[in-house]
């Protein structure tokens, strides 16, 4: 099993995260709280990201969802945070385990994978499907050429606090948080391992801009390497920039979100 990966920015300016063991890689793509705290989205997805990788390093059989609310539950535990006032975080898992390849998807990121023949997705809509009509009304005055001024910045925030009542209930969305039990409403799907050759993990900001560009062949995109990968991101991030700085044509929430992809090549196994 062969992992490249490319985020953009770096990791260090980054709300995103990618970790890795022998046999599994997990993407992590963190959001601010809703109210100011004294723990960082940062430091958040560090805790996660390093509690899920210890978990499958040392419990080569552990479910995946226990390994990542094992893993909620340490970091609330150690940065000392709750359900209320907490950093959040997307996770994706690839784990490669024995006769069959393990997939998870807890929050609006997402896994394309296939073999030579066919591309499938594991993908969380949830928070899309709330259908919030702050939501809406962001995305329509971006397309009208409003830009990003000062009633976009209320617009989100007022979205912001209509999805917190929709936060990790039944009928909601879920999301890794402080509650370790949302580890187990993730998406999950294991694969035969000789049904899969490939498979590309992706946070939103990476997939929106690239399947708008027509740039989603996932297939090829898991065959590149770091400095491959990292330059189409960057092609990414210079057309958000420059060709729609206003989000008139892909509205967004900003005009660059953090991008990253972790590529997998299975063909190895």
């Amino acid at each position: 099993m062969r992992i490249h990966t490319a985020q953009l920015p770096d990791a260090a300016r980054s709300q995103d995260r990618v970790f890795t063991t022998d046999r599994a890689v997990a993407v992590l793509d963190g959001a601010s709280p809703f109210a100011p705290v004294d723990v960082s989205t940062g430091a958040y997805v560090d805790a996660l990201g390093n509690g899920i990788s210890d978990q499958l390093r040392a419990s080569p059989d552990i479910a995946v969802a226990d390994a990542v609310a094992h893993a909620i539950a340490a970091a609330a535990d150690e940065l000392g945070i709750e359900g209320d006032a907490s950093p959040s975080s997307t996770v994706t898992v690839l784990r490669h385990a024995d006769d069959r390849i393990d997939l998870y998807v807890l929050g609006d990121s997402t896994i394309y994978y296939g073999d030579d023949h066919a591309c499938h997705e594991l993908a969380d809509h949830r928070l899309d499907e709330l259908h919030l009509p702050e939501r809406a009304e962001y995305r329509r005055r971006l397309a009208h050429g409003h830009g990003y001024d000062d009633t976009h910045r209320e617009l989100l925030a007022d979205l912001q606090r209509e999805q917190r009542k929709h936060r990790n209930i039944e009928g909601g969305y879920w999301i890794a948080e402080a509650d370790p039990s949302a580890a187990h409403h993730a998406f999950e799907r294991s694969v035969p391992a000789g049904d899969i050759t490939w498979a590309v993990l992706a946070t939103d900001g990476a997939y929106e801009p690239l399947t708008h560009l027509g740039l989603d062949d996932w297939r090829k995109v898991s065959r590149m390497d770091d400095a491959s990968i990292a330059s189409l991101l960057q092609r990414c991030e210079t057309w958000l920039k420059q060709s729609d700085p206003e989000g008139a044509t892909l509205p967004r929430s900003k005009v660059a979100d953090d991008m990253t992809i972790a590529a997998v090549d299975l063909r190895s196994l």
